[in-house]
């Protein structure tokens, strides 16, 4: 008499075991290709930015835009919203969730704005373009501010500066710029962005979005990854001390940093 074979419930859960462990085997890899790939997206996004300021500071004698003198289009959210088509390239792959839907955190992008006001990001009441939204920023001591403006003679204004190649000029950002200070002190915590008790703006581009590094563009329009750290010894304006306290120049120690940090390359 013929009789069907199949498999007898040890078998089956034998089965089940062996692909839950090769499961548990390929996760961690799958996730880190899955990480590598969105770090090499974002930095696919930043090398079209440095187009864009290529092509927006050939139009204008090597200058950068003149910053908030005028409103947004000051800023290079409007200034260089001639020069591209998709809005997306505003997106770094691994923050694409803005604060106006609820995102917070290292991963959050700024935006989306209201009429008139950014309103999802606390304290902001400057001007903005309904609509715009990102999580990249660009480093305002390098707009071409008018006399008077704060922090005038620290701007570098212009591409054409000496040593371009160590000038942070676009990077992943919580906000669409930041205004960093030698003595701006570490993230508490990833994510840590508050600015109350003198810590400064470099909080907001300390973000861990690439496994210890953020991506940016520098003023010689090249595109690299930047060490958490490494921030702190860049050249950010013509003021900057890169032999700060948190530099190995500076003497810094590893115990200087809060625990998160402790474990990134020293600079």
């Amino acid at each position: 008499m013929y009789r069907r074979k199949a498999f007898t419930l040890i078998e089956l859960l034998v089965v089940i075991a062996i692909i839950a462990l090769l499961m548990a085997i390929l996760m961690p890899a799958l996730n880190r290709v899955k990480k590598q790939a969105r770090a090499a997206a974002c930095k696919a996004n930043l090398h079209e930015w440095a187009l864009v300021f290529v092509m927006y500071c050939d139009d204008n004698d090597g200058l950068l835009m003149d910053g908030y003198s005028g409103g947004i289009n000051g800023t290079w959210v409007g200034a260089l919203r001639p020069y591209y088509q998709e809005p997306k390239i505003r997106v770094c792959p691994t923050a694409t969730k803005p604060m106006s839907e609820g995102a917070r955190g290292a991963f959050a992008a700024w935006g989306v704005f209201g009429a008139g006001i950014a309103s999802d990001h606390p304290g902001w009441s400057g001007p903005s373009e309904e609509g715009d939204y990102g999580s990249y920023g660009m480093n305002e001591l390098a707009y071409d501010t008018p006399p008077g403006a704060s922090r005038s003679e620290d701007r570098w204004r212009t591409v054409n500066v000496k040593g371009a190649a160590e000038i942070p000029l676009f990077f992943d950002c919580m906000w669409f710029d930041v205004y960093p200070r030698d003595t701006d002190l570490p993230p508490e915590y990833p994510g840590d962005v508050n600015k109350g008790g003198g810590a400064g703006e470099m909080r907001r581009v300390c973000v861990n979005r690439h496994n210890g590094y953020i991506n940016g563009v520098f003023m010689d329009w090249s595109v690299r990854k930047i060490g958490l750290k490494e921030l702190w010894a860049l050249n950010w304006h013509r003021g900057y001390n890169r032999a700060n306290a948190w530099t190995k120049v500076g003497l810094a120690q590893p115990s200087d940093w809060p625990e998160w940090m402790r474990i990134f390359k020293d600079y």
